[in-house]
């Protein structure tokens, strides 16, 4: 067996090159940071809500057919002031909702998003089906999906955050390509 040289040479099928230097800087960003540079990332917080017993706080968005886009989720974040579980579902109903408005990562863009909303405190009815499921305690939670949680046209995310009587909040964040 030969003794092949540690560090590849610039003829050889790999080539590595410094390009961080202190010359030379380079940056590297995540999709996260590029969709909110690109105008195509959003907010959505519920605020903080106060759960009444045997309820939910939940927050709901549907890529409608037709809306030529992909939601992928980055992150789901929030706060319980009590012991909860936090439940994301595909699909589900939510009624007596209001529609909050989802808010565009870069600030000062008027590039809307393409979802439709749904936020209440109650029980969610239908067939959803579960997707991720732990127990939260009081205080802050973040799950980061980094784009790995996907809405397709024609689907629906929704999370709840309960049961019992809290005071919650809920906030997605995604991009839309």
């Amino acid at each position: 067996m030969p003794n092949n040289k540690v560090f590849n040479s610039i003829s050889m099928p790999i080539y590595s090159l410094q390009t961080n230097t202190y010359t030379s800087p380079a940056v590297e960003e995540g999709a996260s940071a590029a969709a909110a540079a690109a105008g195509i990332s959003f907010w959505l917080p519920t605020g903080n809500v106060s759960v009444g017993g045997s309820q939910n706080l939940l927050l709901q968005i549907t890529n409608p057919s037709g809306s030529g886009k992909t939601v992928s989720m980055n992150g789901i974040s929030g706060g319980s002031n009590a012991s909860a579980s936090l439940i994301v579902y595909s699909g589900g109903t939510i009624t007596g909702a209001t529609t909050p408005v989802p808010v565009n990562s870069r600030l000062g863009t008027a590039t809307a998003s393409v979802v439709t909303t749904r936020q209440a405190t109650g029980t969610l009815t239908g067939s959803p089906t579960t997707l991720y499921s732990t127990f939260v305690t009081a205080g802050i939670y973040l799950l980061e999906f980094d784009g790995a949680l996907v809405v397709p046209t024609n689907q629906t995310l929704t999370v709840s955050l309960g049961v019992g009587a809290l005071t919650g909040s809920i906030n997605l964040n995604w991009w839309e390509v």
